[in-house]
């Protein structure tokens, strides 16, 4: 082999070589984009933060929904008004006095579809609450504090509840705001005691 082909041979094999690195790092950069591009919000309540993660890949109505009533700043001044050990607790609807906020029309149910992508009402797990009406979620949530998937999960018999999201940080807090005194007010039952009050709704990325 002469001089002249082992330059060549060698420029070839390093072309090819950074070729093959740069599609390697473009690949790389594209997971990493995937696995960091779910929006995030901060609840922050009278009882602490609460981070969730939201999933516009698995529950897209669901989630723009959420992010939409976030970014109005529908969720300021709300309460968890609804609160179970032992389920769920629920909130996003109504202000100090039990008065529900006026909303946007509601939204198609898409637990269905949610569940087919691996979302299932689990411990940290946001679903939208609703009427008996599948299509009749607008604004209020509810986060489970035990696994509800054979509960709340949708199943052939059951439309069940769309889950649209996770905790990612504040669990303790959730736990905190489901260990809380409740009791009834008006026409309403299991409402803390003392209100827990999400001071504000943002989003973080």
């Amino acid at each position: 082999m002469t001089n002249q082909t082992t330059r060549r041979t060698a420029a070839r094999l390093i072309a090819a070589g950074v070729a093959a690195f740069i599609a390697a790092g473009l690949a790389f950069g594209t997971c990493a984009a995937a696995a960091q591009g779910e929006p995030r919000v901060k609840l922050a309540t009278t009882a602490g933060d609460i981070v969730v993660e939201v999933y516009p890949d698995k529950a897209p109505k669901t989630a723009a929904n959420f992010l939409q009533y976030v970014k109005d700043g529908f969720y300021n001044g709300t309460i968890f008004h609804r609160v179970i050990d032992g389920f769920m607790i629920q909130g996003g609807g109504m202000d100090e006095k039990m008065s529900e906020k006026p909303t946007r029309p509601p939204i198609e149910h898409e637990g269905r579809a949610a569940l087919a992508k691996g979302l299932h009402n689990q411990v940290g797990y946001l679903a939208m609450a609703r009427t008996n009406d599948p299509n009749s979620a607008t604004a209020q949530f509810f986060i489970n504090v035990v696994d509800n998937s054979g509960r709340l999960d949708p199943t052939a018999s059951k439309d069940g509840y769309t889950v649209f999201g996770k905790v990612v940080s504040g669990m303790e807090v959730v736990n905190k705001i489901k260990s809380a005194p409740t009791g009834n007010r008006g026409m309403h039952a299991d409402v803390p005691v003392t209100p827990i009050v999400i001071t504000s709704a943002t989003v973080l990325k």
